[in-house]
């Protein structure tokens, strides 16, 4: 299984109103941190959605590891296919686990009665990134492990034998240097993976780096994300543009994902919208395909502030320990290794949510041309949700945007003025009928 994070964020918004469980308890609990690691011990089970770690043996190894230093406590891995309706189901019991990812369907204001404190913000804001996205009344109840970056993962040497050596600095540039790609070269410019949907959905993490804001999501919350200039704007419109002027695959209904990974890393393909998790995926596609790995680039969007390209870190899924678990003092050992110590962010090519780590070094052209990388403010993350999901719109999910690249080519009829004035609208009025 791939790590879909952004599909799972799309089904949690669309399912938000539906259930958030009545395993959980009001009175909410701490896990606290063992001062003395050879007095933990206990059972723990651990949810996740990285199947292919599990079934290749790889979340033994750091099990292993773990043990090293906490040898007393025993660690069981469960992998689950469909994490989010899986695990939604379970949490309807106290039977999640003691350490798993927390769901998207969960409301903020929930995470209480579902998961134990790690500690307060004040305190683990210090160390960590990210803790402001499960902070419910100055308390942390998960802790990501990594830090994920959106951008286009490209082949190098295609681009350079199409002429384009420096990154698009605005949108206009960036249809240009795919004109140039279709022109000179045998590659596809751009590859939607439409079929797969989910890709689809990717194109919501350009919030924010356009504009370079940090209250890029309170901007979602409070104003209109289609107005002239906004951020999913801009998306939206080159996401069009592309495929208005023929730069992608000929058919998009028959597009794989993950045929696309050796295809990019063989120059078949030239460029996707993803982010930092697919590196790794897209560099061993390269390795089996007996291509050079290194071939393999990260290019933020196309736009810049004050002469800087700016791009948005987020976390990836964050771990938490059931508020039920017999064994907290195991469940947050875990927690806090996975996130300090294991090297899980170094395998995967990934940010690390420690403060005063280095940047990954296949993002050191991004230090080399002072790409200035910010976090958003995530306070009004929940009212986001609640807006797209009441109005229907889903910024989360593929369909809005399968819509737009039908209008772009020609498979839906409509004005693209009219398809931004109608998501406007929508998204608008919700918010008026919710209030402040």
């Amino acid at each position: 299984m791939n790590r879909r994070t952004v599909l799972a964020l799309a089904a949690g918004a669309l399912m938000l109103s539906a259930c958030t469980g009545t395993g959980g308890t009001t009175k909410g609990a701490d896990a606290k941190a063992a001062d003395d690691p050879s007095k933990v011990s206990g059972a723990i089970k651990v949810l996740t959605q990285r199947t292919d770690l599990v079934a290749d043996g790889t979340m033994k190894k750091y099990a292993a590891e773990f043990n090293k230093t906490y040898p007393k406590v025993k660690v069981e891995f469960e992998a689950l296919t469909n994490y989010e309706t899986e695990v939604k189901i379970r949490m309807n019991t106290e039977n999640y686990g003691d350490v798993l990812l927390i769901p998207a369907v969960i409301k903020k204001d929930d995470y209480p009665r579902f998961f134990a404190s790690l500690g307060t913000e004040a305190e683990r804001s210090k160390k960590y990134l990210f803790t402001d996205y499960t902070t419910v009344d100055g308390k942390v109840y998960g802790q990501s492990p990594i830090g994920v970056i959106p951008g286009f993962l490209y082949n190098k040497k295609v681009w350079e034998e199409a002429g384009v050596t420096q990154w698009p600095a605005t949108p206009a540039e960036f249809v240009t240097a795919l004109k140039a790609i279709k022109s000179k070269t045998d590659a596809v410019p751009y590859y939607t993976n439409f079929a797969a949907q989910w890709p689809l959905s990717q194109w919501t993490q350009v919030n924010g780096s356009v504009n370079c804001d940090t209250q890029a999501t309170t901007e979602l919350a409070e104003g209109d994300p289609w107005a002239e200039g906004a951020d999913l704007r801009v998306g939206d419109q080159l996401l069009h543009d592309i495929v208005r002027e023929k730069l992608i695959e000929k058919d998009p209904t028959t597009t794989n994902w993950e045929e696309s990974k050796p295809r990019l890393a063989k120059g078949e393909l030239a460029t996707q919208w993803l982010g930092t998790w697919a590196i790794i995926q897209f560099q061993d596609a390269a390795r089996k395909a007996g291509v050079n790995p290194a071939d393999i680039g990260f290019m933020p969007f196309p736009a810049q502030k004050d002469g800087k390209f700016c791009a948005v870190v987020a976390p990836d899924y964050n771990q938490a320990v059931n508020v039920h678990s017999k064994n907290k003092p195991a469940a947050r050992a875990w927690i806090d290794w996975f996130t300090d110590k294991s090297g899980y962010d170094k395998d995967n090519l990934a940010i690390s949510p420690l403060k005063d780590a280095p940047l990954p070094q296949v993002l050191k052209p991004y230090e080399d041309t002072g790409v200035k990388l910010i976090e958003l403010d995530d306070a009004q993350g929940a009212r986001v949700k609640q807006i797209d999901n009441q109005s229907e719109i889903g910024i989360y999910a593929p369909e809005y945007r399968q819509n737009l690249v039908d209008l772009a080519r020609g498979a839906k009829q409509g004005d693209l003025d009219d398809f931004f004035a109608d998501l406007s609208k929508r998204w608008t009025e919700t918010q008026a009928t919710l209030g402040s």
